[in-house]
């Protein structure tokens, strides 16, 4: 919802969150005063249905959730795919962006909200995070995204912590197998055994 100098933003939490009109970098990434202008303009940066990553400013005693999108890598999120698993099962790391080497990324939320996207070709400073690349993705990507997407489905469902390394190792499991195919309960436990395994032999 877009409210008075505020979204209200859904993360999944037991209170919705709020992200600060003054919490964000203004396109172009300009720092000053949030004017009666920029309070207009709201809908043109953020409006309903639209997808962000941000990280938490601070959590007010009620449990409600203060957002900030103030250093470029966060923003709105273009391109991609949203998978939304149990927030017990994402392994808390210092970066939760990962650009993977089979070609995409993966922003591994704390919430439980994971989006896979294809790794973008020059980082963009200059957008401040608002402006979304809708290029049709070519299909190389897409079914690397699909494969990424039916991995991470995998390991959730055998109760395998989510982070990097695991999704990797599942990833490159899986290549033998169609992407459809990764779903059948006999192939998933196949590929998570043999993550498993690499996972241990990595610790040993």
């Amino acid at each position: 919802q877009v409210q008075q100098k505020r979204w209200k933003v859904e993360t999944n939490s037991r209170l919705d969150s709020v992200l600060l009109l003054s919490s964000m970098n203004l396109p172009g990434g300009e720092l000053r005063r949030r004017s009666a202008e920029d309070e207009l303009a709201m809908r043109d940066y953020l409006q309903e249905g639209d997808l962000i990553s941000a990280e938490v400013q601070s959590v007010f005693s009620d449990g409600a959730v203060s957002l900030h999108t103030r250093s470029l890598k966060y923003g709105k999120l273009g391109q991609g795919v949203l998978v939304q698993v149990s927030p017990s099962l994402v392994k808390r790391q210092k970066t939760h962006f990962h650009d993977l080497p089979c070609g995409a990324s993966v922003i591994l939320g704390n919430n439980g909200f994971i989006w896979i996207y294809p790794t973008p070709e020059q980082k963009d400073e200059e957008a401040g995070g608002f402006t979304t690349n809708l290029e049709p993705v070519p299909l190389s990507d897409r079914e690397v995204i699909s494969r990424l997407r039916n991995c991470i489905v995998a390991l959730v469902t055998e109760k395998l912590m989510l982070f990097d390394t695991s999704i990797l190792y599942c990833y490159e499991a899986s290549l033998p197998h169609q992407i459809k195919d990764i779903l059948k309960p006999e192939v998933m436990e196949e590929i998570v055994l043999e993550t498993r395994q690499r996972l241990l032999d990595l610790e040993g």
